[in-house]
């Protein structure tokens, strides 16, 4: 079996995330990453908070806090919520670890020495005001490409463009507001992309074939429009320093690398964070370095992060003349909206995930965001479709199917599995089917297609309760008790093996399906072919309980009370 390497964008330190954030990395990770193991594979899932650059410093000056501080306490507040909507990280680390500002010199040290950085003095935006430098994103702005009032002086997130501080119409001190603005001369460090250009191009030509269309015509994109030398230190009291045994006199002045310098070497990072947990049984140079052969490695993320994943960091690895692993597959999102505009913290408009956590499980949000989430284009939240797809996908289709087969064998044959008859025709079509439609499933999940996986899992579903209704064993058992007997035994197993299937995107529900039956053996991971098709996994005789309703049906009063909280569509 391959050995699976899978991370997500960092998720950054100044905040809880919104449902966007959600699904457009960390979720379908943990879902692909769940049916891998599922299936036999050796996984290794890595994630941890962004917790440089200057928002960071600037959540901590609001909050009266020291910055070290303020992300220890937002780290512990993210990795809660994530631990809620059972996200299954084999490690949750931080960029601010010893073991990432380590790896980051290193690559600053050898891409110096192999003639990829440069020490150039420049024009930098200062404020009197502040009494200090400011580093791009302590510059604000409009946009010059697209008119944004809020543009960042690193990126327009708008437009995602990248831009300088001195590209900004109108610019402003994001810490005092000042537009008391000079420029200055001072020193940084640069990496010279450009000599990087034709190395990167073979590199990304040699797998965006392979790659989702998103996330190759970002990346050809930039190379086309050409790769510039790119300033990777800044002027901040936080981050990974510049090591002073290669450049002392930048060390002397404080600077430190540039939050998107460091942030993707954290990737390493937090692998060796693990791995240092237990270094007798851990290696994670066995998951990073000259395993071109060994490892896939798979990258999740939403559109804005592609450039910094498919150009950046493969030029970084590129220029460091290591054999450190780069990416396979890159799976990149689009955006989740909220009602068509921006989920906004601000404004109180949409939803974040600590309240989504709050109002209902994780189970419902795993499976709305998978089901519907922003592959191919936006997508778009709203309440109604939110509450539509509840209450027909998991509380008609799945959540009635358990609760229909389980109370009423219960009640008419007591609390075993009851034998019954002879499968026959009606149960061979049944097992055809659900062998047919588990390949399918199988085949979306390895294709990283979370929407068509999610309707082959529903689809799965569907079966069930087609299969009910046409043996209807409230009837049949009038007339034929021991056919009833088959056809719950068989739904039964249908339940069985829905609870190993559906474990990627409800997996406390799974567990609940699963726990139902008291097998002592229940050791599978998976379900073969031949047992889909012969649905006998769980024999005759087997004590069962009839868990608590699985989910709960939406009303239209739910409906309003949530709209109200968090916002309906923009008037």
């Amino acid at each position: 079996m391959a050995r699976h390497l899978i991370t997500s964008a960092l998720p950054y330190i100044n905040g809880i995330k919104h449902l966007g954030n959600m699904v457009g990395s960390m979720l379908p990770a943990d879902v692909y990453s769940r049916y891998l193991r599922q299936r036999g594979h050796d996984v290794l899932y890595i994630c941890a908070t962004d917790e440089h650059g200057t928002p960071a410093e600037l959540a901590a000056k609001e909050q009266g806090l020291p910055v070290d501080e303020f992300c220890a306490q937002a780290h512990d507040a993210q990795k809660a919520v994530y631990d809620g909507f059972e996200l299954a990280f084999d490690y949750f680390g931080r960029s601010s670890s010893p073991e990432n500002r380590d790896i980051t010199q290193h690559f600053a040290r050898r891409l110096n020495e192999n003639g990829f950085i440069e020490e150039r003095a420049i024009r930098q935006v200062y404020s009197p005001a502040d009494g200090r430098f400011l580093p791009d994103r302590y510059v604000e702005g409009t946009c010059p490409h697209c008119g944004y009032d809020k543009a960042r002086g690193d990126q327009c997130e708008n437009c995602t463009r990248v831009l300088d501080p001195t590209d900004l119409i109108n610019p402003r001190s994001a810490i005092s507001g000042s537009t008391d603005l000079e420029v200055r001369e001072t020193k940084h460090l640069f990496l010279l992309q450009s000599k990087l250009q034709s190395e990167v191009s073979e590199w990304v030509a040699r797998h965006e074939h392979e790659w989702p269309q998103l996330a190759s015509s970002i990346a050809r994109k930039w190379l086309t429009e050409g790769l510039h030398d790119r300033a990777i230190t800044r002027d901040l009291d936080w981050g990974v320093p510049v090591p002073a045994d290669t450049w002392p006199e930048l060390a002397a002045e404080g600077k430190v690398f540039y939050v998107w310098f460091d942030a993707p070497i954290e990737y390493l990072g937090a692998t060796k964070e693990w791995s240092d947990q237990d270094p007798e049984n851990r290696d994670w140079k066995s998951w990073w370095y000259d395993v071109d052969d060994e490892v896939r490695y798979t990258q999740f993320m939403a559109k804005d992060n592609v450039p910094f994943h498919t150009v950046m960091f493969p030029a970084t690895e590129l220029g460091v003349r290591e054999p450190w692993k780069k990416v396979d597959y890159v799976k990149a999102f689009n955006w989740l909206t909220y009602y068509g505009g921006k989920f906004s913290t601000s404004q109180k408009r949409g939803v974040f995930t600590d309240h989504a956590l709050e109002i209902l499980p994780a189970d419902y949000w795993r499976y709305f965001l998978i089901a519907n989430a922003p592959e191919s284009d936006d997508s778009s939240f709203t309440w109604e479709h939110f509450t539509a797809t509840v209450n027909k996908d998991l509380a008609d289709t799945l959540g009635n199917f358990v609760n229909r087969v389980l109370s009423f064998s219960k009640k008419r044959f007591g609390e075993e599995v009851p034998a019954g008859a002879e499968p026959g025709e009606a149960e061979a079509k049944l097992g055809g089917e659900i062998a047919g439609l588990l390949a399918e499933y199988e085949t979306q999940m390895e294709a990283l297609q979370f929407r068509k996986a999610a309707a082959a899992l529903r689809a799965l579903w569907s079966a069930g309760n087609s299969y009910l209704e046409e043996k209807a064993p409230w009837l049949e058992i009038k007339t034929n008790p021991e056919g009833a007997a088959l056809t719950l035994r068989t739904a039964m197993n249908l339940i069985h093996l829905y609870s190993v299937v559906s474990e990627p995107f409800i997996p406390a529900s799974a567990r609940a399906m699963r726990e139902a039956f008291a097998l002592t053996d229940d050791t599978a991971t998976w379900v073969t072919a031949e047992e889909a098709t012969s649905l006998e996994s769980v024999p005759a005789g087997t004590p069962f309980t009839v868990p608590p309703v699985l989910f709960a049906k939406l009303t239209d009063e739910d409906l309003e009370t949530y709209k109200e909280r968090f916002g309906g569509a923009p008037e």
